[in-house]
């Protein structure tokens, strides 16, 4: 399957699972309050960092097995980490809220803290398991998978939304719940087809087997984990930092400003790697040349992707007034201030197998530092000038700067593996 085919049927899957939540979101966005949306999403800013620690970032491994017992031994290693973690959470979460000290927001919504444990447990399967259907290029079970997480967290959320007129309390628990049972049905669909791999066909992996594929790609959670997780902490920064020092209204608007900036572009980005990896991993195992199928790629993706953004950087305002009501209009503020930043990272994101296959891992981790030092500094100016908004221009401005320079030493890599070829 060719690379533009391959990304066609996975992108197809994400966006109509985009799709279907944006068609949801102008109903719920009149059920919640940005201040509910706030709180969710100081909540999902932790799921997102505990995630990279359940999967241990071995879900990059899956395209590099060197055969299905191989593969399917680094399943079931992923999977008991995944599960352990999960429930080392759950007890840490039970503890913080029984003795009242969850931090920041997210203490507001109590009890409903325990569902981010359930969010890193389904979440995180569905990431094991869509790198090892990538690993067999089997990507329609990807794509189905994503729009079935669109399809349920939407209607869930809706649902939920019209119960909290009646019961108060689902104003709090709506969203994470709509999120935890979206995800495990996108985990349900990956597991009704897992049978079908050939990984499946193969003999159990004994306690030594699974001991030695952890070993064998244990570069993964020494430099792949440590430099994503800085990441994820970086770019949660606005939503675990500033929610200590400013209103949750504030936040909500700043989230739904994110979630339709960079979060599609995550999604976008993710089904580009997926088939970018396997191509550039295979073409490099062959000794061919990478550089220029990845060029090409990158000007085509970029012929669609520019005009988009300068749209809406200029129609923000009236679009999220219109779209999702007159309360969230504030939101133009944040697009703005995000855009540049998000269009340099998805430019950046869709080549950042690059290390993996280079093995210049520890170089990225230092860019990675960088930037979250950098936005560090954002919150800090922000904080003290009493100033939300500075503080997110300074945050997206830092992010810019470093996936600018991160893109350019990732074309510096290709381009120099490209030469030593001839």
């Amino acid at each position: 399957m060719g690379v533009f085919r391959s990304f066609a049927t996975l992108i197809s899957g994400s966006v109509l699972g985009q799709l279907i939540a944006l068609a949801a979101y102008p109903v719920v966005t009149r059920l919640f309050s940005p201040s509910d949306f706030g709180l969710f999403n100081v909540l999902y800013s932790y799921v997102e960092v505990f995630i990279i620690l359940a999967t241990g970032k071995y879900e990059l491994a899956f395209p590099l097995t060197a055969d299905d017992a191989e593969a399917r031994a680094l399943l079931r290693y992923t999977h008991r980490r995944n599960a352990v973690v999960s429930s080392l959470l759950l007890a840490v979460v039970a503890l913080l809220i029984a003795i009242d000290a969850l931090p920041g927001k997210s203490g507001a919504l109590g009890i409903v803290a325990l569902l981010v444990p359930a969010i890193v447990f389904f979440e995180g399967n569905v990431r094991l398991h869509s790198f090892l259907f990538n690993r067999y290029e089997r990507y329609y079970p990807i794509a189905e998978s994503a729009v079935g997480y669109g399809a349920a967290s939407s209607l869930l959320k809706i649902g939920f939304g019209f119960l909290s007129r009646l019961l108060p309390l689902f104003s709090k628990i709506g969203l994470p719940l709509a999120t935890v049972l979206g995800q495990a049905t996108a985990d349900l669909s990956y597991r009704l087809r897992m049978r079908s791999l050939p990984s499946a066909q193969v003999a159990p992996p004994d306690r030594a087997a699974t001991r030695a594929v952890a070993r064998k790609y244990r570069n993964f959670p020494w430099y792949v984990l440590p430099k994503d997780f800085i990441s994820s902490f970086s770019y949660n920064l606005p939503l675990i930092w500033l929610a200590l020092y400013f209103d949750s209204a504030a936040i909500g608007l700043f989230s739904l400003a994110l979630t339709f900036t960079f979060r599609p572009i995550t999604i976008v980005n993710a089904d580009m790697e997926r088939v970018l990896y396997v191509r550039a991993n295979n073409s490099v195992v062959a000794h061919q040349p990478v550089g220029r199928d990845m060029l090409r790629f990158f000007l085509r993706i970029n012929a669609v992707a520019l005009p988009v953004c300068v749209a809406l950087f200029f129609t923000a305002d009236w679009l999220f007034a219109f779209v999702f009501g007159g309360r969230w209009e504030g939101c133009g503020f944040y697009v703005r201030c995000l855009l540049p930043w998000c269009f340099v990272a998805f430019n950046t994101m869709m080549f950042s197998f690059v290390p993996n296959i280079f093995s210049t891992q520890r170089t990225e981790f230092f860019f990675y530092v960088v930037m979250l030092l950098l936005r560090a500094a954002a919150m800090v100016a922000g904080i003290v000038r009493g100033d939300f908004q500075l503080a997110i221009l300074l945050y997206s401005l830092a992010g810019a700067v470093v996936s600018a320079a991160l893109l350019a030493w990732y074309a510096w890599q290709l381009h120099s593996y490209d030469r030593s070829l001839s």
